[in-house]
This record gives C-alpha cells, sequence and structure tokens, in this order.
C-alpha cells in the first residue's frame, strides 16, 4: 500500500470513527428538543439510554465476531433500552449464514427460554424477519436441566436451527419468576471449525463503525415514543408471524400509557390466557423500564393476586395504596404500559381501565 493509499485509509478510519461519536449527539439533541418537552426524568433517561445503546452497538458491530461468536448481555438492570423489562435476560451473538454452530446450555430456574435468528440486510440496519425460532418446548433436556442443538444451514443430527442465506444475529431469551434468586440461563456458543486467526483489517473496522452508527440511527428512529389517549389499553396482537427488530415470535402484546395527577390511580382489569409467562411494564418514551431497583414498576404473572374468577386488577399510581398488584409509576405522571403474553393459547381479550383517587383504592371501594 502506498503512501497516499494508506493517508486515505486512515482519514476514512478517522471519519467511520467520528460519525459514530457524533451519532450520540443526535438522541441527545432529539430528546432535548422533544415536543411536547419531556419531563426531567426522562432527560437524565436519556442521557443514560445513548450509553447503553452505544454498549450494545459496539458489542454487536464492533466487537462481534461472526467466526468464533460467543453471547453477550444485550439487557441487563443498567442496560435498559428496546422494551426490555425485570424479568428477563438478552443474549446476543452474531451470525454467519455460511457457518456452522454448536449451542449448548442449561435452564436454570427459567420458566421460558428461547433463541431466535433474524435476518435482513448485514450492514447495522435493524432485522426486518424472523429465520428460525426455538424455544424449551422444542428441545430436550437431561436430568440437570442441559441442552445442545445445532445452527447450520445445513440439516444435522439432533436438534436444528436452519439459517436461511440473510441470517444476521441469534438473541436469546431468558425469564424468570424470580429474577432476583432464580437461576438464570447459561448459553453458549461455539462455532464448529473457527479459523485460526482473525484477520480483520482497517476495511473490516470501517465497515463495523458504520454498522454501528446506522444501528444506533435506527434506534432512534422510533423515540421518544408517544400513545395516545392515556389510561387506555389498546387491543392486543396476537403472536406474529413477522416482526420488527429484535422482537419475539412467540409473544402475544398490548401497549398503552397512563397520565395521572397527583392522588389518582390508574386500574387495569384484565385476564390472561393459559401461557407460560406474562407480565406487566412501566415504560418511559424510550422504551425502557424505570428503576427496578427500589421500587416495583414491573408485575409478572407468578406474584399477581387473582380474583376468584381468575381475573386480575392491577392498580397504577405514585403512591402506595396497599393493593398486593400495586406498581409504582416512580414520580413519573405519565408513562407507557407494556404487556406480554408467551406461548398463550389464545390472543388476550383488551384490558379495561379507569382513573380514580387513591383514597378509593385504599378504602376498597375501587
Amino acid at each position: 500500500m502506498s503512501h497516499d493509499e494508506k493517508t486515505a485509509a486512515q482519514d476514512e478510519l478517522s471519519t467511520a470513527f467520528h460519525e459514530l461519536l457524533d451519532e450520540l449527539g443526535a438522541l441527545e439533541r432529539k430528546f432535548l428538543t422533544a415536543e411536547p418537552p419531556l419531563e426531567e426524568a426522562d432527560i437524565l433517561d436519556g442521557y443514560r439510554l445513548t450509553f447503553s445503546l452505544l454498549r450494545v452497538a459496539v458489542d454487536t458491530y464492533v466487537w462481534g465476531d461472526k467466526d468464533n461468536p460467543r453471547f453477550v448481555d444485550v439487557i441487563g438492570p443498567y442496560q435498559r433500552w428496546g422494551g426490555d423489562n425485570s424479568d428477563a435476560f438478552y443474549q446476543l451473538a452474531p451470525i454467519d449464514p455460511a457457518r456452522t454452530y454448536r449451542v449448548t446450555g442449561n435452564r436454570g430456574d427459567s420458566v421460558y427460554l428461547s433463541i431466535t435468528v433474524y435476518g435482513g440486510p448485514d450492514d447495522g440496519h435493524y432485522s426486518n424477519r424472523i429465520v428460525a425460532t426455538m424455544n424449551d418446548r422444542s428441545l430436550d433436556f437431561d436430568d440437570d436441566g442441559n441442552f445442545e442443538f445445532t445452527i447450520s444451514p445445513d440439516p444435522q443430527p439432533g436438534a436444528w436451527l436452519k439459517l436461511e442465506p440473510d441470517a444476521v444475529v441469534a438473541l436469546t431469551r431468558d425469564y424468570l419468576e424470580n429474577p432476583e434468586t432464580d437461576r438464570r440461563v447459561q448459553w453458549k456458543i461455539e462455532a464448529v471449525d473457527p479459523p485460526a486467526r482473525n484477520l480483520g483489517d482497517r476495511a473490516d473496522l470501517i465497515r463495523r463503525l458504520r454498522s454501528a452508527k446506522t444501528w444506533l440511527n435506527d434506534q432512534y428512529s422510533f423515540i421518544p415514543t408517544r400513545v395516545e389517549p392515556p389510561n387506555e389499553i389498546a387491543e392486543p396482537y396476537p403472536v406474529p408471524q413477522q416482526t420488527f427488530g429484535w422482537a419475539a415470535g412467540d409473544a402475544a402484546y398490548a401497549m398503552g400509557a397512563y397520565e395521572l395527577q397527583p392522588g389518582q390511580a390508574l386500574i387495569i382489569e384484565g385476564t390472561s390466557p393459559p401461557c407460560v409467562f406474562w407480565n406487566l411494564c412501566l415504560w418511559n418514551p424510550f422504551l425502557h423500564t424505570y428503576d427496578y431497583t427500589y421500587e416495583r414498576v414491573t408485575i409478572n404473572s407468578a406474584h399477581v393476586a387473582y380474583e376468584p374468577d381468575g381475573s386480575w386488577r392491577i392498580v397504577v399510581s405514585d403512591t402506595d395504596p396497599g393493593h398486593p398488584n400495586w406498581v409504582s409509576t416512580a414520580g413519573r405522571t405519565k408513562g407507557l404500559i407494556w404487556l406480554r403474553w408467551f406461548l398463550p393459547e389464545e390472543t388476550p381479550k383488551r384490558p379495561v381501565c379507569r382513573v380514580v383517587d387513591v383514597a378509593q383504592v385504599v378504602g376498597g371501594l375501587a
């Protein structure tokens, strides 16, 4: 490579590096100039979100190695983004659609686990389809909870997940009823025939930096999110055939919003079809949960107190009314509500919402 070619390559790498850094400023400008203006707590979350997204972008695109991958956490207590919740852990690994991988692990105490391979452009744009999914209903476990299967383009003996030519990433999901104490799923992925050496070069790093920038830009495109009208839950939609981004292919969902004055509570009443797990979460406009370290801002099916007929009533408010199904707004006057049902036998019925005074809940009148 000539001196001029080296200089040009250095300039291109430096440009890609600074473009990635500049993309972080784009999110700041977006949440600082949102109309109507965001609440102070949401603005602070916006700054935190910037670094969560950068961390995922770097792990996935700058460091991620399709030839010799490993699963890395992309959702957790300090990585809240993209529709997270307090009951689940997510891990991600990049995939080469031409390679063969062995996946091994142990289910721990999970009530639901899955791995989903997503397809789409391999340039950092969010995935646009599900290539294949395997969950715990289609895996064999030994007496200790261990499992093993193969991911490859060609049929393999035993459990097998087929790769299509546009496969780009594999994402795991582990749901726990008691995430603070339950054993999470252990996942390991390894290439059956990895190369002896990483041969990444300057052009490869430039491509990776630009993919990370593109992914960040895609994340910013739909946030901050608003749902109107408030204090309602929309009609749930069924388990999808197609999804956007890295959404699950085994779940039905419903979305809503709340907006409450001091002293008010939102009562959400509904029923859930038979399913392996369901929960309700409160989110900020960036689709991530409030801080669940201090208060219960989400609730799952194992902790809901049900009515005698199997229905449930969840109370959303800033102060604790003494109801067993209270979910805290953590001081936010407005926010998003998200419900999910994994492997439901049917699409859930639409929950009913009403606003009452907190005193009515305390007095047992609501």
